[in-house]
């Protein structure tokens, strides 16, 4: 039995045609493609998407998802294969990392400056998000550099904080699409609750700073958010919505996301670090988070 399946080629540039050509082989009975692009930036628009909408063999493609995918990356075009669910239709849920996904920063870089750390805890940080520390002992040493600063530090660092171009957009064509949105973070709920509160997120997972006498102690309440918990709200939330997992799409750039990307119908890698790119169902590599809909079916 053929299932259905779309194929969306993204790209900061026109999609070339050949490339085009090149990936319709996954697909050989799809229709006439549907171009789509971003809002304009700058008098030209922010990406550009080619999406088509096939049926894959119950085998399988005689052409490797694998091999297309690598090859155009290479000529600087992302891939994605939806299936199930989301071949047809928006997803259910969507859930993202925060830190250098929703947001352009790693929020305790920003406290770390406050502390005179900063350059310390930016190594251990592209480290643990390269997959090389594990998550939650890397969060414990870092935090820890943190201990002494006073509590309202984390509201200075909040009017820092900027989204990343297009997550506003990508929030509410989720929502206008009837799905929900969720956001787990291995940062800090100081800052996070305020951004869902303001973007209208429906669900929200994410460290707390612990705090006594008005300073940080260095160290954070409660359960660590690594990279099985993500997995683990992930299907939460989405049995809470009533959302099979196979229509739930999840977002984030570094390792910790790795287990949250792999329960996901379709994972995506975000400006990504290379462990992450390579394991994820598509990447986007250009920072624009409103071309997440152009893989979602949304626009």
């Amino acid at each position: 039995m053929d299932h259905p399946a779309r194929l969306t080629l993204l790209c900061p540039e026109p999609v070339p045609a050949g490339v085009v050509d090149r990936a319709h082989q996954l697909l050989p009975d799809a229709g006439p493609p549907e171009h789509l692009h971003g809002p304009d930036v700058g008098g030209a628009p922010a990406w550009h998407a080619v999406r088509m909408a096939g049926t894959l063999p119950a085998s399988g493609s005689s052409v490797s998802l694998t091999e297309v995918r690598r090859e155009l990356h290479r000529a600087g075009v992302d891939v994605a294969l939806a299936r199930g669910p989301l071949a047809t239709g928006p997803p259910g849920l969507l859930v993202m990392d925060v830190d250098s996904t929703l947001i352009t920063a790693e929020v305790i870089e920003l406290l770390a400056e406050h502390a005179g750390t900063a350059g310390r805890v930016a190594e251990v940080t592209e480290r643990a998000m390269r997959g090389e520390l594990d998550f939650a002992a890397s969060l414990r040493d870092r935090v820890a550099t943190l201990a002494g600063l006073p509590e309202h530090v984390a509201d200075e660092v909040r009017e820092r904080v900027r989204l990343t171009p297009g997550a506003r957009e990508l929030v509410a064509a989720v929502h206008a699409a009837g799905g929900r949105v969720g956001l787990v973070s291995g940062g800090f709920l100081e800052i996070v609750a305020p951004l869902a509160a303001e973007l209208g997120i429906d669900h929200v997972q994410a460290n707390t700073l612990e705090v006594e006498d008005g300073r940080l102690t260095g160290r954070t309440r409660g359960e660590v958010v690594d990279r099985s918990v993500k997995a683990r709200r992930l299907r939460e939330w989405a049995a809470a919505d009533g959302v099979p997992l196979a229509a739930t799409i999840a977002v984030g750039d570094g390792a910790n996301d790795l287990e949250m990307l792999a329960a996901a119908g379709l994972g995506v890698a975000f400006c990504a670090k290379p462990v992450v790119q390579e394991q994820a169902d598509a990447t986007v590599s250009f920072p624009r988070l409103d071309a997440v809909g152009a893989l979602a079916g949304l626009g």
